[in-house]
């Protein structure tokens, strides 16, 4: 919805994927960008490890520079920081143990979305969810390899895509993306014989 957030959103479906790189300023070129996400790299939306990445949200700017990756996992767990980390946690997952490996909060990880958002559905919806300080290089990393695929003639592209049902209307599932998709689609139609 436009925020900035620790996530980046993907899609599991090339074709969403070529319908976004296509649908943005038609007079310039688009991109597919496709992440190959080790397995080990990808975690459902309980994972413990997703819950110890998402849950640095709740901690202030300076509680975030507190964190140290680099100590071992018993001083690690023992900081005051990790303390207050593992109080948000606690309050998601009462069970869970409070026991934090460093390097978990440091990982990119894919995350595998629960299906119950409309949107995060007919997108296949999937996302990067970044830990503490985490980047990707434009090379990728250890366990996500990057491919770029360039995108022309987007215009024709979409018309394709339309013809079998991936465009706004089913991208962005709301009557308002219906109303605009239906009123640009007839805007741009040739006029019938009846007219």
């Amino acid at each position: 919805y436009g925020l900035p957030t620790r996530l980046l959103d993907i899609s599991g479906n090339p074709l969403v994927a070529l319908y976004f790189a296509c649908a943005a300023n038609e007079s310039i070129d688009g991109e597919v960008i496709v992440f190959h996400v080790r397995s080990s790299g990808i975690k459902y939306y309980d994972s413990d490890t997703v819950s110890c990445i998402s849950n640095l949200s709740n901690l202030t700017y300076q509680q975030k520079n507190e964190i140290d990756l680099n100590l071992d996992s018993d001083n690690f767990n023992k900081t005051d920081v990790v303390g207050r980390l593992l109080h948000y946690i606690k309050s998601e997952k009462g069970f869970f143990e409070p026991r934090i490996i460093p390097s978990d909060l440091g990982r990119i990880v894919c995350v595998k979305a629960k299906r119950t958002n409309t949107r995060i559905k007919s997108q296949s919806g999937a996302f990067l969810l970044f830990g503490h300080e985490a980047t990707l290089p434009d090379a990728g990393q250890e366990g996500i390899e990057i491919s770029r695929v360039t995108v022309r003639n987007k215009s024709h592209i979409l018309n394709q895509l339309n013809r079998i049902n991936i465009n706004a209307t089913t991208v962005y599932p709301s009557i308002d993306q219906t109303a605009v998709h239906l009123r640009d689609q007839y805007q741009s139609a040739p006029p019938s014989l009846s007219d």
